[in-house]
């Protein structure tokens, strides 16, 4: 791996505390690649043969079953992408493909179990992004099985509004597709569900959404730190 993409590696919480020694050794054995965009990085079901770091672009998570297909989650830079399989040497549970041209960085899962057996600060690093994972799995559920589809989105439009640093305009971070899969709802459910949020103050044109009522649609919505803070 270049040592250009160390910094950008070595600033993620999960290698910021472990020795320089074991943060070497796992580089060493690591490489990068360029992908295009729609190519299927990882297929559920497969060993986890790697621990997959986005550096640039963006990632889509995905499952299917039966013929049908659900999006998980959209992994941006700079992060991992499924921990789990790589620590319990367990085949992943979703699959990946880029959305557009990204770089990926690939650390082979043995090493991170090695590493994780002699170093206790990268240890507690992945325990405590373990933990995190677990939470917002929670709470991903929790908004799945007590929210209307329409108190979802306006909800998922309030996080990124905060993501946007409080904006009353922004765009959309990913195509109404992947936001309906992720949301639960058809691409047609989430149309009525847009043309629906009007009457709270919810502007829509193409991926720009403008808030024109902040308090009329938090008061629908009524967002929660117990279901909406992923932080925490």
């Amino acid at each position: 791996m270049p040592e250009s993409d160390f910094p950008d590696i070595r600033g993620l919480h999960l290698f910021a505390e472990m020795s320089d020694e074991h943060f070497l050794a796992l580089m060493r054995g690591s490489y990068v690649q360029n992908f295009p965009p729609q190519i299927q990085l990882i297929e559920e079901g497969d060993p986890s043969d790697f621990l997959h770091i986005v550096l640039s672009g963006s990632v889509e998570l995905f499952s299917s079953w039966n013929h049908r297909e659900t999006s998980m989650a959209t992994v941006r830079p700079v992060s991992t992408f499924i921990l789990a399989a790589s620590v319990r040497d367990a085949p992943y549970l979703m699959s990946a493909r880029t959305l557009e041209k990204s770089r990926i960085a690939l650390i082979p899962s043995q090493d991170v179990r090695a590493v994780f057996d002699i170093d206790a600060h990268f240890a507690r690093a992945i325990v405590t992004e373990l933990a995190q994972c677990y939470r917002s799995v929670v709470k991903n559920t929790k908004d799945l099985k007590l929210r209307t589809s329409l108190e979802r989105l306006a909800n998922y439009l309030l996080r990124q509004q905060k993501r946007e640093n409080g904006a009353s305009e922004f765009d959309l971070p990913i195509e109404k597709r992947l936001l309906a899969s992720f949301l639960g709802m058809t691409p047609e459910n989430l149309s009525r569900a847009f043309k629906s949020l009007k009457s709270y103050g919810i502007h829509v044109s193409g991926n720009h959404i403008k808030i024109l009522d902040q308090e009329d649609l938090e008061k629908f919505a009524r967002p929660s730190a117990l279901i909406d803070d992923f932080r925490s």
